[in-house]
């Protein structure tokens, strides 16, 4: 993959063991953790760098896989995703997905995204998908984002993905009426663009107190975004 360059900012993948280290350290600042973030995973992905100079701003990890083999990836730890192995066409699992914490330019998310979309689109993939996470394990700071979640976004039937986490939060489940604005401030902005692109949801988050994290299945049918939307990312994908 050829690096692409947006703006100021250059995304490239990573290519040696000194770029990994530098995505995990960078993930380590993001999620907070005492220890560096590191896992068997890595080395099954390809890894992008967000650049300005430099300096490092974002980075996140790719792993293609086929319907089938669903049960190897890393967000199969936390759903029961057998459903999906009946799921028509190549996946793509988007991980590890971190913004520099002094970083706020917008940019930088849609410079990655432009990325993403030329491999999505290289590997015919027919669903994107991967764990979306909140900061922090209270699920009453985020009640209005998971009703909102539960009201509009779960995740079709035949793909809903199952309770396979030890400690989880039902957000459908007696769910009122939420508060939009609310809803929006507490949303994730990654989880924001795939929900603006179609995407969808688990019923349940789950309570990740390694990460210090909830988080929620979140899936993206390629073949669902809006066709307007998809030009443009193509279009900006180069």
């Amino acid at each position: 993959m050829p690096p692409l360059i947006r703006g100021r900012y250059t995304i490239r993948r990573a290519e040696s063991a000194g770029d990994l280290r530098r995505a995990q350290q960078l993930r380590t600042r993001a999620f907070d953790t005492a220890e560096l973030d590191a896992d068997g995973h890595d080395a099954l992905c390809t890894h992008l760098l967000v650049e300005e100079g430099a300096d490092l701003v974002a980075c996140l990890r790719l792993m293609t896989l086929d319907p089938r083999d669903i049960a190897s990836s890393y967000s199969a730890q936390f759903y029961d995703l057998s459903r999906l192995e009946a799921f028509p066409g190549p996946l793509v699992e988007m991980g590890r997905f971190c913004i520099a914490p002094d970083r706020h330019d917008p940019d930088i998310l849609r410079a990655a995204w432009a990325a993403v979309t030329g491999l999505v689109d290289r590997v015919s993939a027919q669903l994107l998908f991967g764990c979306s996470s909140f900061r922090g394990t209270d699920p009453v700071r985020y009640a209005h984002a998971f009703a909102a979640l539960a009201r509009s976004h779960l995740a079709p039937e035949p793909w809903r993905p199952g309770i396979r986490a030890p400690e989880t939060h039902d957000f459908v489940t007696g769910a009122a009426e939420p508060d939009m604005r609310q809803a929006a401030q507490t949303l994730p902005p990654l989880l924001r663009t795939y929900l603006a692109m179609g995407g969808w949801v688990s019923d349940h988050a789950v309570v990740d107190h390694a990460m210090n994290t909830l988080h929620v299945f979140t899936g993206l049918e390629i073949a669902r975004i809006p066709p307007a939307r998809a030009r443009l990312l193509r279009a900006v994908s180069g």
